[in-house]
């Protein structure tokens, strides 16, 4: 019986996969317990999971939406079926599999998703270097603390301090032992702030990040950047080794750059 179980929740969680594989969706390593079954798939706005929940026999499809730090777990339940592997065969894990990717591939679900994104990047187009260094705390967890810290001890984000102290020696400890997944997703991230980032993000990304950085992994990371990114940076080059004053209360960065211009 338990193995009937898990080869029922193989089969739907590999045809899940593909459906939301083609929809840019990503599947995350998650342990099942002994009253679960349990997979997780996740995109930058929404979250899947299918779960069998043991002593019910119910699969279950659910979404999510997602935050900085990962799903939300506001589950809402999006189709349930009973599976029951003393009766039921890979006939009907199947038929739920089919089911649940009908669900996930309808123009409701699709557009939803879409949507989800869209505001996403409608709210990081108010970003500030504040909400870049929020995005790094996804691939250094360990920052969390000292972006609380900094909010907690000064009465304005110092971001020149914080990116060249904490974030510019982890992006080079990537750079030099990160897998090229990793470096990509991180890329990505960057070029999508920049995109979206107001002028002191931007600043801070070309001059501090981008600048900061082991000239020794430029090429390394410049390929990955996105093309309007890459083309500011080229520019920005010119302006390593120039000296940034001290950052000063509610003062912008780019007016602190002795004047001069991106």
């Amino acid at each position: 019986m338990e193995n009937m179980t898990k080869k029922a929740f193989d089969i739907i969680t590999g045809k899940v996969t593909d459906t939301l594989n083609a929809q840019g969706f990503k599947r995350e390593k998650i342990d099942s317990t002994d009253k679960e079954l349990l997979s997780l798939f996740t995109s930058e706005s929404v979250a899947y999971s299918v779960i069998y929940i043991i002593d019910k026999m119910h699969m279950v499809l659910r979404s999510c939406s997602m935050t900085e730090e990962g799903p939300d777990n506001q589950w809402k339940t999006m189709a349930t079926w009973i599976f029951n592997p003393e009766t039921d065969t890979n006939k009907e894990a199947e038929s739920i599999a089919a089911d649940f990717c009908e669900v996930l591939s309808s123009a409701t679900v699709v557009k939803r998703v879409k949507q989800a994104k869209k505001k996403k990047s409608s709210d990081d187009g108010n970003a500030d270097p504040l909400f870049l260094a929020k995005r790094f705390v996804t691939y250094f967890p360990e920052l969390k603390e000292t972006v609380k810290a900094e909010q907690e001890n000064y009465e304005s984000f110092r971001a020149v301090n914080f990116f060249t102290t904490h974030v510019v020696p982890r992006v080079n400890g990537m750079l030099a032992k990160g897998s090229k997944g990793e470096l990509s997703k991180m890329a990505q991230m960057i070029s999508t702030q920049y995109s979206n980032g107001d002028m002191d993000t931007r600043s801070i990304i070309t001059i501090v990040i981008l600048n900061g950085i082991d000239e020794k992994y430029w090429d390394k990371l410049g390929g990955l950047l996105s093309e309007e990114l890459q083309n500011s940076w080229k520019y920005a080059k010119k302006m390593k080794g120039k000296n940034i004053r001290p950052e000063k209360k509610k003062k912008s960065l780019m007016t602190a750059m002795k004047g001069d211009k991106l």
